[in-house]
């Protein structure tokens, strides 16, 4: 019996089952822009909320039941669940807002259709299996655990019309009859009001409230008895953990700043330039002494053996993305296909001969380069060992499927303007100059070098000197004219990038959004159809207005195969954000 590792197995069960879910909610709910990125459900470039307690769930500790019904109450959620009215209502302190979420949640899962008993079934899986897990993590040991167990027990068996949960209905019972008078009224009409969400929230508002100032005074009076109380106190921490709701709500990526440039609009014939005399094309490796290169090889080197990359994966992904079958040869000796001439003279000799057949081989190709021009304005210096990383190891994947790629930079000679800059002041400096500084652009990699032998220039980028300032359009219009000169059926442009263009010389004597309008004019010019495909990777930032087709990644992250993923769905074109 061969020994098999576990891990692995479990992580790529892990991403199956997120992956079904992320589908089953987009397909039920009808919003396609809900995706998953590192285990975390986001909606557009937003974390999608999913603060109600019942839907945190494990792969060390759930069924695969519960997941999917965590992802049906998900779905119910988007469906049913007006965000505004939900704000409206949903208070500030934490133990009530933990009420008020679940029973929210609560309401929209009795919206199940009775064409679906399934979801109905997996809906009923998943709050059981949550309150089994909540009582055997011992959430029930304080005061304030039971009241709120026993408030979801309730609540729940009002709105469904089932039974509370037998295995814990013996724990629940003072609690439930102390409580079930002060809450009666609205326990009622929550279940009157369950279509329609602003009067049911006034209901769960008043519950919440309840059942809050109760846990509040409960505390206030038996402080002192409670620290003696190894339990009470573990349970309380416990609590805590549920009553945390600021990570999903900061974790928002920023979008890049855009807007009109007056000095561009009023510009007779668009975009200027002052001057080219200063611009330079260079090979990155030569701005880097060999020795350096050679050290900046070994670290990167030392940073992939360190990382669990799945490369067999990663070009299977790539290969289904960018590859297509293509007949490669015919094999000969088949039992049904083509009759092969050659062989019929075996049916005489031979009846009972079947293999008189020829059938097509295909294999997959890629007819396709990809071009990585990397923004090295001096923000991204902070990102430059594992952009390196990402980088080479997505050089290595894409050459082994068969596709050419390029790897070019852009910066500046100089920051705030340089030569260019004071040829502008010694002629007085005449208004709207247009571009004001020196243009560097950079090849790391051109198409034609395999990565063996460019696998030291790469790592140039580590050179943190180089970066200065990002004039993304020009920069853009030079990758794109590099592979259009390829004769790739397909050629797509990935821009990397962490801002919007910014070169301070030129905002200075333009405007602010200069630069960044020439960008979107490059872009909206260069992506024809059929021709030629450009996409953003943000770096930490949503570069949408810039490009049709991006991603934003994160980069204070390690490198793993999530990420890259990602980055071959862009490049692939099924990303959706």
């Amino acid at each position: 019996m061969n020994a098999v590792n576990p891990a692995p197995h479990r992580t790529r069960q892990q991403q199956q089952v997120d992956e079904l879910c992320v589908a089953v909610i987009r397909s039920l709910s009808g919003e396609a822009d809900v995706t998953t990125q590192a285990g975390r459900l986001r909606k557009g470039q937003k974390i999608l909320p999913t603060h109600a307690a019942h839907l945190q769930t494990d792969h060390q500790r759930d069924d695969f039941r519960s997941f999917r019904g965590a992802a049906d109450s998900i779905a119910l959620g988007l469906q049913y669940t007006n965000p505004v009215i939900h704000q409206k209502y949903c208070p500030i302190l934490p133990v009530e807002r933990l009420i008020f979420e679940l029973l929210e949640q609560l309401r929209v899962e009795t919206m199940v259709p009775d064409t679906m008993p399934g979801m109905r079934k997996n809906l009923h899986h998943r709050f059981e299996a949550w309150s089994h897990d909540f009582y055997l993590a011992g959430l029930t040991e304080s005061a304030a655990g039971i009241l709120l167990y026993t408030v979801f027990q309730i609540c729940w068996s009002r709105l469904t019309g089932q039974p509370v949960l037998e295995k814990t209905e013996g724990i629940i019972e003072s609690t439930r009859a102390a409580i079930a008078p002060l809450l009666g009224i609205d326990l009622l009409g929550m279940r009157r009001h369950r279509d329609d969400q602003a009067a049911f929230a006034l209901h769960a508002r008043a519950i919440s409230d309840i059942v809050g100032e109760m846990i509040r005074s409960d505390s206030e009076e038996s402080d002192d008895a409670k620290k003696a109380n190894g339990k009470e106190e573990q349970g309380k921490n416990a609590l805590r953990l549920l009553l945390n709701f600021d990570n999903d709500e900061t974790d928002v990526i920023t979008v890049a700043a855009s807007g009109r440039s007056k000095v561009l609009d009023d510009a007779a014939h668009g975009y200027a330039i002052f001057t080219t005399a200063y611009d330079t094309q260079v090979e990155a490796s030569s701005l880097v002494r060999k020795e350096l290169l050679k050290e900046y090889r070994d670290r990167i080197d030392q940073r992939i053996a360190a990382l669990s990359i799945n490369i067999p994966r990663l070009l299977r992904q790539l290969r289904a993305l960018l590859a297509f079958p293509q007949r490669d040869n015919w094999s000969f000796g088949e039992e049904e296909g083509y009759i092969d001439g050659r062989r019929l003279a075996q049916l005489i000799s031979s009846p009972s001969e079947r293999r008189l057949f020829r059938q097509e081989q295909f294999k997959p190709n890629a007819n396709c380069v990809v071009c990585f021009l990397i923004d090295c304005s001096g923000s991204m210096k902070a990102h430059s060992e594992r952009l390196t990383v990402m980088i080479d190891v997505m050089v290595r994947a894409l050459e082994q499927v068969g596709v050419a790629s390029e790897v070019l930079g852009f910066t500046t000679g100089a920051w705030n303007g340089g030569r260019s800059h004071r040829d502008w002041l010694r002629v007085k400096s005449p208004a709207s100059p247009g571009r004001l500084n020196e243009l560097m652009h950079m090849v790391y990699k051109d198409a034609d070098t395999p990565w063996r032998r460019a696998r030291a220039d790469i790592t140039a980028l580590l050179k943190a000197d180089l970066y200065r300032e990002g004039i993304d359009g020009e920069a853009v219009e030079w990758a794109c004219s590099r592979i259009r000169q390829r004769n790739e059926e397909r050629r797509i442009l990935v821009v990397i990038s962490d801002g919007s263009p910014m070169d301070s010389a030129t905002n200075l004597a333009n405007d602010d959004f200069y630069l960044g309008n020439h960008l979107k004019e490059v872009v909206g010019r260069q992506a024809l159809p059929g021709q030629l495909e450009i996409c953003g990777l943000g770096v930490g930032l949503d570069l949408s207005p810039y490009y049709k087709r991006s991603l934003a990644i994160d980069l204070q992250q390690p490198i793993n195969n999530a990420l890259l993923a990602e980055v071959a769905q862009l490049i692939g074109g099924r990303q959706r954000r």
